[in-house]
């Protein structure tokens, strides 16, 4: 197991109150499906990023990717044209994609959060829409009541805002707010926002630079052996928080 620390003051010593994640590449492994789709998207308008161009995408809304396309390949097409074709083809492909799976591990770290009643929410760049359509597909709609789209606030990834946005939603300060993300944009916009945030290694989101995040992992069963250790507070339903840190059972 690699586990890889990235911050010189403690990141555990206040409480975490609620819990914030990003979707693609950290709820579900969507980022290689997302990446061909783009490429034909790309190819269909005469663009043709290189990888390190496209990577730099993740995290980041629709508007913006396509925005910095049009704008390095000098493509003569409107902003609308491109999300108009693009927008169409994701969610033919995502309706139509059977493979689509929660992390390994993850619906374990969530009956344990769901268990010591944290908080939770998703906060992604993907369209409304989509978010939707991802959460039903797996079964993960179930934990996520409160879902939050870049296309809600001012500015995407890597700006604050998103996560600033889900913290008010579910009546938490930032800085007791802990996010997950698997991008270099998603992590910015964590600490951003005076957020602590663990970075989840996924090759399939290509080549990301998280060492700004507090802590990174490559899966689940890693966070799930750290919950004894995380400061992460239980709270009750219709009251005010407890004052008591969660402890796992024995038996987890």
């Amino acid at each position: 197991m690699s586990l890889k620390s990235t911050d010189e003051h403690n990141w555990t010593q206040d409480s975490i109150e609620a819990v914030i994640f990003d979707m693609d590449g950290v709820l579900v492994d969507s980022e290689p499906i997302y990446f061909d789709i783009e490429r034909a998207s790309f190819a269909h308008f005469g663009a043709y990023p290189d990888e390190q161009e496209h990577h730099s995408y993740v995290g980041v809304t629709l508007e913006t990717m396509w925005q910095r396309v049009l704008d390095k390949h000098q493509l003569n097409h409107t902003l609308e044209q491109v999300l108009t074709y693009h927008k169409a083809n994701v969610m033919k492909t995502m309706e139509n994609h059977t493979n689509l799976r929660p992390m390994p591990h993850l619906e374990a770290w969530l009956d344990w959060l769901a268990e010591k009643q944290v908080p939770i929410a998703v906060a992604s760049s993907s369209p409304k829409i989509l978010i939707d359509l991802i959460m039903n597909t797996t079964g993960l709609g179930r934990y996520f009541s409160v879902r939050v789209s870049g296309e809600e606030v001012a500015n995407g990834k890597p700006a604050p805002d998103i996560f600033l946005h889900a913290a008010k939603l579910l009546g938490v300060e930032p800085s007791d707010c802990l996010v997950i993300e698997d991008s270099r944009n998603g992590v910015k916009a964590a600490k951003s926002a005076g957020m602590r945030c663990i970075g989840y290694n996924n090759p399939g989101s290509g080549s990301q630079d998280l060492s700004l995040a507090d802590l990174q992992i490559s899966g689940y069963e890693q966070l799930l052996a750290l919950r004894n250790t995380l400061p992460v507070r239980s709270h009750s339903i219709g009251t005010a928080e407890s004052n008591t840190l969660v402890t796992a059972p024995s038996n987890l």
